[in-house]
């Protein structure tokens, strides 16, 4: 136990956040930098090293916590990140960017502030590249087995890693200009800075993974062709398909998914663009979708000048405490306050969007909005309650519903679909093809980056085991176990 009596005596205290009015003017990252690590020790010695550590169950890596909590504590920070990436390939990712399932199942979350697991987590992987402990772990023999994965995101990343340091030839194959999936364009400079995924992949190239960018499979190259050039296939691809909302006015010019948004805005960072084409400067802006993607719009706005920013949710708003239904230690929906809340803009709960209305060229100028309740199960709208809102830049930031099927990589592979819509899988997560195998969103469905790095992680020993009969390779989840999923 790292400070037996750290959990009576010290208090819960959260990495600093630079002031608003700063923050905005640019895009890197939110946090102060070197903030954590005059605290960091303390917060760990927090951690009461429970005899069922009920954090490694809500964590889907099983992330040895109470032990790098220990190191971290003793501030011998070499071994903390040893026994960090021992279970996750990329703690930078998630201590960044998870939400930290393991907090909420925390055993000193029961009457008191949970411990700082996740600002544990990244400062010890900070610390860990600072201090030059992170580097590259190139196989000592080849398998003589080859393996192409298909998507550059964190189940992806994950998968291809495993699988090259168990001595298999790796290509991951990616149809966006760079590598990283949603990590690269889809994540806000200001959540996390792209120099992060540079130097993994780095350190990848160095172990011996290859990269292919701007190669669609499905398109650019047929299924057919991918599987005679390789032993085995994981197919990462995510969920890409974002929900729509099919309402009068929905053809409206300045009306977009968010992810037409959003990786235009990383584009300027990464300097492919000066400004980006779809861009909130000077408009009125609305956030229809209340989650982490809504969010992310709504820091982007801000930081392109938008004249006011509005987000819309259907649901009511959750509460700051546990519901009796949510009790510890499952992940519970609570009222949850981002770094781009604190910046400004408007928070609308418990309405739903019927229709956009335009001006003569054709561009969106408002919304019109109701009040929604739930009754017996049924959503049902609130008579008298409609309103109209100015909208003249709209972001859909609803969710995904799905793999893209439009591509032909799916009916390319002729793998089957699950009732959800996902490809299917079996315990291995090998699909009904073989040598096919699927992790992250594609055969999950929409979940959480520490989700996507556990099932990359996972299938990486099923195809091991299936390339070479047996696998040393760690797999902390099955992919029927959805008890965390959010």
């Amino acid at each position: 136990m790292a400070d037996p009596k750290g959990f009576l005596t010290t208090g819960r205290e959260v990495a600093k956040t630079r002031p608003v009015g700063e923050r905005v003017k640019d895009w890197n990252e939110v946090y102060v930098p070197g903030s954590l690590l005059p605290i960091i020790s303390k917060q760990a010695g927090r951690c009461m090293d429970c005899g069922i550590p009920f954090c490694h169950n809500g964590c889907p890596l099983g992330n040895l916590i109470p032990e790098w909590n220990d190191y971290a504590y003793r501030e011998d920070w070499s071994a903390a990140s040893e026994r960090l990436h021992a279970t996750n390939n990329f703690p930078e990712f998630t201590g960044r960017l998870c939400p930290a399932p393991c907090e909420s199942a925390c055993v000193l979350g029961i009457n008191q502030p949970a411990v700082t697991i996740k600002n544990v987590e990244v400062s010890i992987i900070d610390k860990a590249w600072e201090s030059g402990d992170v580097t590259p772990q190139p196989p000592e023999r080849l398998s003589g087995k080859t393996v192409a994965v298909i998507g550059s995101g964190p189940a992806g990343l994950a998968a291809a890693q495993q699988l090259t340091r168990a001595g298999h030839t790796v290509a991951v194959f990616e149809r966006a200009d760079r590598i990283g999936g949603l990590l690269r364009y889809g994540i806000p400079e200001f959540k996390m800075e792209k120099s992060h995924i540079n130097r993994r992949i780095e350190q990848m190239r160095a172990e011996g993974t290859k990269f292919r960018t701007e190669v669609e499979i499905g398109k650019d190259i047929d299924a057919a062709k991918l599987r005679r050039r390789y032993d085995a296939v994981v197919i990462a691809a995510g969920a890409t398909v974002s929900r729509d909302l099919p309402v009068p006015g929905r053809e409206l010019n300045g009306i977009h998914f968010a992810m037409e948004y959003l990786p235009l805005a990383n584009k300027v960072q990464e300097g492919d663009l000066t400004v980006a084409p779809i861009n909130a400067a000077g408009k009125h802006v609305v956030v229809i979708g209340g989650g982490d993607t809504g969010a992310d719009c709504v820091g982007t706005a801000h930081r392109q000048g938008a004249a006011s920013v509005t987000q819309l949710e259907i649901m009511p708003q959750p509460g700051e405490e546990r519901n009796a239904n949510q009790p510890w230690p499952t992940f519970p929906m609570l009222y949850k306050v981002t770094s781009a809340h604190e910046e400004g803009g408007e928070r609308i709960y418990s309405v739903s969007t019927t229709h956009f209305e335009g001006d003569e060229d054709g561009n969106v100028q408002s919304l019109h909005l109701i009040e929604v309740e739930f009754k017996d199960g049924k959503l049902e709208q609130k008579a008298g309650t409609e309103r109209v809102i100015p909208a003249q830049l709209v972001t859909l930031a609803m969710g995904f519903t799905g793999t893209d099927q439009g591509n032909g990589l799916v009916q390319q592979f002729g793998v089957g679909l699950d009732e959800r819509g996902n490809i299917a899988r079996d315990e291995d997560y090998a699909t009904n093809v073989d040598g096919v195998y699927v992790a992250g969103d594609a055969g999950r469905g929409q979940s959480l980056i520490v989700w996507a790095i556990a099932e990359g992680r996972s299938a990486a020993r099923g195809v091991d085991r299936f390339l070479t009969g047996a696998s040393a390779l760690h797999a902390p989840i099955r992919p029927t176990d959805r008890s965390l999923t959010v």
